[in-house]
């Protein structure tokens, strides 16, 4: 196909680099997310952890990203999207360093709340920005790279994680300059997260964001830049256009419909796709894997490194979504995704539903039932990837109006992570309790759900202008 003058005109590098730049917060917003990952025991051990404190260990970070989320879609409405990234570059670095030098658990936990602002944050922004500044032809590919960052985040917290213990023995043993590895596993996060703080400083703020600001002298040489001298000029105009006709600051009561007075039925949808990407359970995978295949009957060092596979493949899987998610869009990949999530989440509770638990608690699967457990977990991990992974974020970004992005944002982000911190606090208490097998099947009847909601509720945002999109 011909490309139009218009597409011609188009700076790509330039829209690709700094997509990239945001991209990163998405690569921390992984290795955040999955460095815990292998340092369960290790805080269990260093601060006399039972299940329940250790289970607020881990999702005590989920309470700040749930926080960051909602201030940072509201606030970016008065400072900025790249403002508010890189307030989250600067509380990564404060995280990373807090959270290995942690004496006790309350000390730790205040770091992982400082952690989960910035992921938070960076988890509602960077698609946001991404999706103002990319072309609506190739927005959705753009937006998923956010996904690929994630994921490629956890690959390498997974993958950090287990050269440090395999080089000490273990996350609890002393490694350099005799701390614990599970401390230098939050420690190496200091390089990716400087890295951002400093890309973010190169990169221009969101037009859109400096059109809503009447700051439209700023905005068109950004607009001209992305697009070329004409387009931009035109872009601008349709910008301007698409916002409140009184050309008010964006507020809440804007989520509201101005007829019903109720809330606009776009906020419910975005609060569902938020909300069923976590009900499915997969952050259980993502914080407690190690845990999860231990369970199973793998050693420390095996389950560490079967989550090494589990990223692999995962990054796998969403490059197949990215290839996707602009030629057949967004709601054919949420439905392939959930209809495959609650086929293969159902064989992993037939699985688990086999095992047999000793004196100490432990699950133990015998044969093909252990095999079937691996490759019906690693599939869900992949049918999940490249589809709700990164599709819920592309959603997000792109489909509520110029005049409440913002807003709703927060709110579909405040539902995201508050659904990821139910699910991984109540997981230690159902795997203690009532075991796996009934775990995972109250994650199976969320992906079944999730098939039924997207048929009725979800609509296709592919190849729509972000003026276009209707509120």
């Amino acid at each position: 196909m011909n490309e139009t003058p218009e597409q011609n005109s188009e700076n790509f590098a330039f829209i690709l680099l700094i997509s990239g730049v945001a991209t990163i917060g998405g690569f921390l917003f992984g290795f955040d997310s999955g460095v815990i990952n292998g340092t369960v025991e290790g805080l269990k051990t260093a601060f006399n952890s039972d299940s329940v404190a250790s289970g607020f260990n881990v999702a005590s970070m989920l309470l700040g990203c749930a926080v960051g989320a909602f201030f940072a879609g509201r606030l970016a409405d008065s400072f900025g999207r790249r403002f508010m990234l890189i307030v989250a570059s600067v509380l990564f670095i404060i995280s990373a360093w807090g959270s290995g030098i942690a004496g006790s658990s309350g000390e730790f936990i205040i770091y992982r709340l400082i952690g989960g602002l910035a992921v938070g944050a960076a988890s509602v922004m960077a698609p946001a920005y991404i999706a103002e500044v990319a072309p609506a032809r190739y927005r959705g590919a753009l937006a998923t790279i956010q996904q690929v960052a994630i994921i490629s985040g956890l690959f390498m917290a997974f993958l950090s994680n287990y050269f440090l213990a395999d080089i000490s023995g273990s996350a609890l043993n002393p490694l350099w300059m005799d701390f614990e590895t599970w401390r230098w596993m939050f420690w190496i996060e200091l390089i990716p997260a400087s890295i951002f703080l400093f890309a973010l400083l190169m990169i221009p703020e969101s037009p859109r964001f400096l059109v809503v600001k009447r700051k439209t002298e700023k905005a068109l040489p950004i607009l001209q830049r992305l697009y070329g001298e004409a387009a931009g000029s035109r872009k601008l105009a349709e910008i301007d256009a698409s916002l409140a006709k009184d050309h008010h600051e964006p507020k809440f009561s804007d989520l509201l419909d101005k007829v019903t007075g109720k809330v606009r039925p776009i906020v419910w949808i975005a609060i569902g796709l938020a909300t069923f990407q976590q009900l499915v359970g997969i952050n259980v995978v993502f914080y407690y894997g190690a845990v999860l295949w231990q369970a199973v009957g793998f050693g420390e060092n095996d389950a560490l490194l079967i989550n090494v596979v589990s990223g692999a493949l995962s990054i796998g899987a969403v490059i197949v979504g990215l290839v996707l998610v602009d030629r057949v869009g967004r709601k054919p990949l949420l439905l392939w995704g959930s209809i495959g999530m609650s086929v293969t989440l159902a064989l992993a509770v037939v699985a688990f539903a086999s095992g047999t638990v000793d004196e100490q608690g432990s699950l133990s699967l015998q044969g093909n039932m252990g095999v079937l457990a691996l490759v019906a977990a690693n599939a869900y991990v992949v049918f999940f990837n490249f589809s709700w992974g990164p599709v819920m974020w592309v959603m997000l970004g792109e489909m509520f109006p110029n005049q409440i992005r913002g807003s709703g944002l927060a709110v579909a982000g405040l539902a995201q992570w508050g659904s990821n911190f139910l699910v991984s606090l109540t997981f230690p208490l159902l795997l203690a309790g009532a075991g796996l097998a009934f775990a995972y099947s109250l994650y199976t009847l969320g992906a079944i759900v999730s098939v039924f909601f997207v048929l009725k509720y979800v609509y296709e945002t592919k190849g729509v202008e972000l003026e276009d999109m209707e509120g």
